[in-house]
């Protein structure tokens, strides 16, 4: 491992999408090299077709192990990663192809860090149906570390400094992600919460609980499950020592961490905390109707390694313009210096 600056793997992404591009111009920008050494995991041969249609100056050094990257500003270091016939490869269209290369980097990433070649991994966007079709089955980048890395117990943190939201349950169907809202599923989320924030250097977390229903359920009126199993769990928290207060009615809770009476915030599925996550970090050009960046990081807890994430798709839509913001890939690579260094 490195001993001064980190050693991030970033992944290429679903190369029919935007994580190439952004990749490049995160590479471009020196302050990216100030904080940490890069390596770029993917295919070279697609990364110097994105450099030369971006008019890059960025020089392309394909290696075939880690411990042949240069970490040269005005260079990116592509482990090669082998796709056949990538020309076949386009933009805004899913494809086995692309679905196979994108998971593949991810797998290669999570071994590196595993192994102590990189101290941390980074990730570009992956289209889950593109994977599927690839024939590797999984609903997103979480459950991929959470099996490869054999972690039974994670949490998706989306994190921004005004709030940083994690969720009980993430990929599953609304009708079941109200089954799965549970006293010892909530215990393990706030506890991962706790050690997540103060890695990111809060010394004693203040963790706002939602409820699941309207109105937090309403004393019983609207559903039980704050009754049976939300109350509970945070009663139970605090006992164990976490700074723990709810549930708040979900559609408050959020507003009063965004305003600083909390830390982070434990959202029971996955929209609940990705709406007002994204609300608060979605950048728009108004002039022209269209989104400019995002503000904000993916970041999986509870693994053994470190995870973050862009907080955004592929932006098939945009894909391959040259107009992508590389802001959410540089905030993520920040974020995972933050993890490294605490």
């Amino acid at each position: 491992m490195s001993k001064t600056k980190p050693i991030l793997a970033v992944t290429m992404g679903d190369p029919a999408g935007i994580g190439p591009e952004i990749a490049v111009k995160a590479f471009e920008d020196a302050e990216v090299h100030k904080v940490c050494k890069p390596l770029l995991i993917g295919n070279a041969a697609i990364m110097l077709r994105i450099v030369e249609e971006l008019k890059s100056e960025l020089k392309v050094n394909a290696i075939a192990n880690a411990s042949e990257a240069g970490f040269r500003f005005g260079e990116i270091d592509v482990l090669n990663l082998d796709v056949e016939n990538p020309d076949s490869i386009k933009y805004g269209q899913i494809s086995a192809s692309a679905g196979d290369i994108a998971f593949r980097s991810v797998v290669k990433a999570i071994e590196l860090a595993l192994s102590g070649e990189v101290d941390g991994t980074v990730t570009n966007p992956i289209n889950k149906k593109a994977i599927n079709t690839a024939g590797h089955h999984f609903s997103g980048h979480t459950e991929i570390y959470a099996q490869y890395t054999n972690t039974p117990k994670y949490a998706m943190l989306l994190a921004d400094e005004k709030l940083k939201v994690i969720h009980v349950s993430t990929h599953v169907s609304l009708r079941k992600a109200c089954d799965l809202v549970q006293k010892n599923r909530i215990l393990d989320v706030v506890h991962i919460l706790d050690e997540g924030l103060k890695r990111l250097g809060i010394i004693n977390p203040r963790i706002g609980v939602a409820g699941l229903n309207p109105h937090a359920g309403d004393e019983g009126l609207f559903g039980d499950e704050e009754i049976k199993e939300i109350i509970p769990a945070v009663k139970e928290a605090n006992e164990k020592g976490f700074n723990v207060e709810g549930p708040f009615p979900p559609d408050t809770l959020y507003a009063l961490a965004a305003g600083g009476k909390f830390d982070g915030c434990v959202a029971m599925y996955h929209d609940q905390g990705h709406i007002p996550f994204k609300l608060i970090g979605f950048v728009w050009d108004e002039k022209n109707g269209t989104m400019k960046s995002v503000k904000g990081v993916n970041i999986t807890l509870g693994l053994p390694i470190i995870r973050t994430s862009v907080d955004h798709g592929t932006a098939f839509e945009i894909a391959g313009k040259g107009i992508a913001s590389p802001e959410a890939l540089v905030y993520a690579i920040n974020y995972a210096v933050k993890l490294y260094k605490n």
